[in-house]
């Protein structure tokens, strides 16, 4: 965007009531996710309220600009060359976590769409409710494990999700849709299919034992740390589950695991996950992904696809053309 543009759209958000040091210029999008990687944001602005989210995404879609929502960050791969556009975080109200009773055994949970998943589940489990263990350990928030319809260990987000409020992207109104209404699948949304935003969402859970909660808890946690790189930067899962088979079974029948380019290296603690060594580049990560996925593809006759989030300096998301 030229500098009148940017100036308008900081003009804007300050009339909004955003405080300057909410709107950042030239901010490093690997200090935004999982992966580490990613070059500068040529606009950075934290929403604190679904009036300055409105007000924002009005102005944004009025003049074209390209933007985009990040949370945590953790299934997203950004160009090395940063982003032309606006990225925009949610914090604020975005954060707000509350429970009430339900009945027949039932409590909910209302969470706002920037509430990491991992505090979520710890929510739940302070409150003896369960059915949000297997979110432990997930890194994503709310709402990018709405988006995506995250899940793990035989648990995903649609078993639990009863409703979700949701902004329309050009900011212009506010809907409700049921869990049923979110037409949740594998790694799937309705989200993906339309342009709306997570504000927050409600969540059914049972009651349960807090000790027998917080032990299924820890379980998933060690069994995750065992066979997971938790130490090392990635976005989860690199490319999705194919039918008939699992990703991480054919990278390592392939002889992959532990293969490298630049700085981005298959796990050798579990194959299904490249993970940056240290300094990796988003062509590093690319390279070696398409070698996997060549690689795979000669030997099985099976075609990954990635599950992370590829998005180019335009805000394209490039994963249909991978």
């Amino acid at each position: 965007m030229n500098i009148e543009t940017k100036n308008k759209i900081i003009k804007r958000a300050e009339e909004a009531g955003i405080s300057e040091d909410r709107i950042l210029t030239g901010e490093a999008l690997s200090a935004h996710t999982t992966f580490r990687i990613g070059g500068p944001a040529e606009l950075m602005i934290k929403i604190c309220s679904p009036s300055e989210l409105s007000q924002i995404l009005g102005l944004l879609e009025e003049d074209q600009i390209c933007h985009m929502l990040v949370g945590n960050g953790s299934n997203l791969l950004f160009s090395d060359e940063g982003y032309e556009g606006v990225i925009l975080i949610l914090e604020g109200d975005f954060l707000n976590i509350e429970w009430e009773d339900g009945t027949n055994g039932k409590g909910l949970i209302r969470a706002g769409g920037g509430i990491k998943l991992s505090r979520l589940s710890s929510f739940a489990a302070d409150n003896s409710l369960t059915g949000l263990e297997f979110a432990c350990g997930i890194p994503g928030t709310v709402g990018g494990g709405i988006y995506m319809n995250a899940g793990a260990y035989g648990g995903e987000l649609k078993d639990r999700v009863q409703s979700v409020d949701l902004m329309k992207a050009n900011g212009s109104g506010v809907m409700t849709l049921t869990g049923e209404e979110m037409k949740f699948g594998y790694r799937h949304s309705i989200l993906q299919e339309k342009e709306l935003i997570v504000l927050s969402a409600v969540f059914s859970l049972d009651k349960g034992n807090q000790e027998e909660i917080r032990e299924t808890m820890s379980q998933l946690n060690r069994k995750r740390n065992s066979k997971q790189p938790v130490n090392y930067p990635s976005a989860g899962s690199t490319f999705k589950r194919p039918v008939g088979g699992y990703a991480a079974a054919l990278i390592q029948e392939s002889g992959l695991k532990g293969f490298s380019v630049g700085g981005a290296k298959v796990s050798e603690k579990h194959s299904g996950f490249v993970i940056n060594t240290g300094g990796a580049t988003c062509s590093d990560v690319l390279a070696l992904m398409e070698k996997v996925r060549d690689k795979v593809l000669q030997d099985s006759g099976i075609r990954l696809e990635p599950e992370v989030r590829i998005i180019g300096k335009d805000g394209t998301e490039l994963n249909k053309n991978f």
